[in-house]
C-alpha cells in the first residue's frame, strides 16, 4: 500500500456527493490505517453551483465535462442519477480507474451488463453503492447466519418504506421518470433490500413481482405544467431463494409514518432476528433456547467497524455506514485487491428488478435469468 495519496474524482455534489465527501473528510480522523485521499476535482453541469460545492465539500477544483476527468484521477465516484451511470463508468474503466457507482448499476439490464463487463475486462476495483452491508449490525448478523446461530434459514423478510411522496403535490423529479431512473422504489429502494437478502441468505432462484403506481403526473417546481410519472410508486415481491428459503420483499415511497424504515427478519430452525435502519444500532436476535426476543446494542468494541468510533453505547448514525464502506473501497483500491459488493453483484441485484418487472407484466412466476 503506497503512502501517496489517492487523488478522487466525484461525480455530482448534492445528496450522495455530500454523504462520500463527509466520508473521505472523516476516514483519516477514526481509520488510521486508510490510503491517504486527495479530494481532486468534483464534476457537474452548473459552473456556480460546482464552485460553492467545491469549496464547501473540500475539493481542490471543478470540473464540468466527466471526459477530462476519469483517466486524469486515481478513483472516479459515479454519484449522478442513474441514466448517467453507463457512459462515464464505462469510459472510466477502459481507462484503467477504478471505480465506485451509486446503486442500482443502471436504469436498464442492458446497461447493467455493459458495465460488469467493462469492470471484468478493466481488472480494477468496481464497486457499487450498497452501504448496508457496512451497518455493524448487519455485519454482526451475517456472523451469525454464517456460524449456524440462526440454523436452517426457512424465512427472508424485506421492506424498504418510505413517506416522501404521499403528498400528491410533492414536486416531479428525476426519480419519476423510467428514462432517467429505468424504474421507482423497485430500483431506488428494493434495490437494498435485494443486495442485503443475498449478502445474507444467497440467490434469489426465481419469484412473482408487482408493482402499481398511485399518482400518474406531478406538478413542476416552479411552474405551473405537470410532467406525468412514469414509474412505480410501490413494489412487491414474493421469492424463492436457490437454497430454498422463501421470502417477500416491498417497498413504497407512500408508506404514511416511515421516513427510511429499511427492516429484515430472518427466521431459522434454531432462531430468528430483525433489523431497522431506523434503530441501526440494534439488532433484535432470538436465540434457541430463548422465550422472546432480546435487543443487543451493537456498539461493543468487538462489533464490526466500532473499535474505530466510540465506547459501547455512544451510537453511531446513517453517514457512519459511508465511512466504513470507503475505507474498505479505497483499500481495496490502494492494495490492488478485490472488493464486495462489486459490480458482479450490482448485475445481479439488477437482475432481480427486471424479473420483477417482467413478472409484473405477464402475471406469473419468472425465473431470475
Amino acid at each position: 500500500m503506497t503512502d501517496t495519496p489517492l487523488d478522487i474524482g466525484v461525480l455530482g455534489y448534492r445528496f450522495m456527493g455530500k454523504a462520500h465527501a463527509n466520508a473521505f473528510a472523516r476516514l483519516p480522523m477514526f481509520f488510521e490505517d486508510a490510503p491517504a485521499l486527495n479530494r481532486d476535482v468534483i464534476v457537474g453541469r452548473d459552473e456556480d453551483a460546482l464552485a460553492e460545492a467545491a469549496d464547501r465539500l473540500g475539493f481542490d477544483r471543478y470540473a464540468t465535462d466527466w471526459r477530462e476527468v476519469v483517466d486524469d484521477v486515481d478513483v472516479f465516484y459515479n454519484l449522478g442519477p442513474n441514466h448517467v451511470h453507463r457512459e462515464p463508468t464505462v469510459a472510466a474503466l477502459e481507462a484503467g480507474t477504478p471505480t465506485f457507482c451509486e446503486k442500482p448499476l443502471a436504469p436498464t439490464l442492458d446497461d447493467a451488463e455493459a458495465m460488469a463487463d467493462a469492470a471484468a475486462d478493466a481488472g480494477v476495483p468496481a464497486g457499487i453503492a450498497f452501504n448496508y452491508r457496512f451497518v455493524p449490525a448487519i455485519q454482526y448478523a451475517k456472523g451469525l447466519i454464517e456460524d449456524g446461530e440462526l440454523g436452517e434459514i426457512h424465512h427472508f423478510r424485506g421492506r424498504y418504506l418510505q413517506d416522501w411522496l404521499v403528498d400528491p403535490e410533492a414536486p416531479w423529479s428525476w426519480r419519476n421518470d423510467a428514462e432517467m431512473a429505468g424504474s421507482g422504489a423497485l430500483g431506488d429502494l428494493g434495490a437494498h433490500t435485494v443486495d442485503l437478502a443475498r449478502f445474507l441468505i444467497g440467490d434469489i432462484d426465481r419469484l412473482s413481482g408487482h408493482l402499481t403506481t398511485f399518482v400518474d403526473e406531478r406538478p413542476v417546481e416552479g411552474g405551473d405544467e405537470t410532467r406525468p410519472v412514469t414509474v412505480d410508486d410501490a413494489y412487491s415481491a414474493q421469492v424463492e431463494f436457490e437454497n430454498g428459503t422463501v421470502g417477500t420483499l416491498e417497498a413504497s415511497r407512500f408508506a404514511n409514518g416511515h421516513k427510511n424504515d429499511h427492516t429484515i427478519e430472518i427466521q431459522g430452525s434454531k432462531g430468528s432476528l430483525r433489523f431497522s435502519l431506523e434503530r441501526l444500532n440494534e439488532l433484535e436476535l432470538l436465540s434457541e433456547d430463548s422465550r422472546g426476543y432480546e435487543t443487543i446494542l451493537v456498539t461493543d468494541e468487538s462489533d464490526p467497524y466500532v473499535d474505530h468510533w466510540w465506547p459501547p453505547g455512544h451510537v453511531i448514525g446513517w453517514e457512519h455506514t459511508f465511512v466504513h464502506e470507503n475505507y474498505e473501497f479505497l483499500s481495496s483500491v490502494a492494495a490492488g485487491s478485490e472488493y464486495e459488493p462489486d459490480f458482479a453483484d450490482g448485475l445481479a441485484v439488477q437482475r432481480v428488478l427486471d424479473a420483477v418487472e417482467r413478472s409484473d407484466e405477464h402475471g406469473e412466476w419468472v425465473s431470475v435469468e
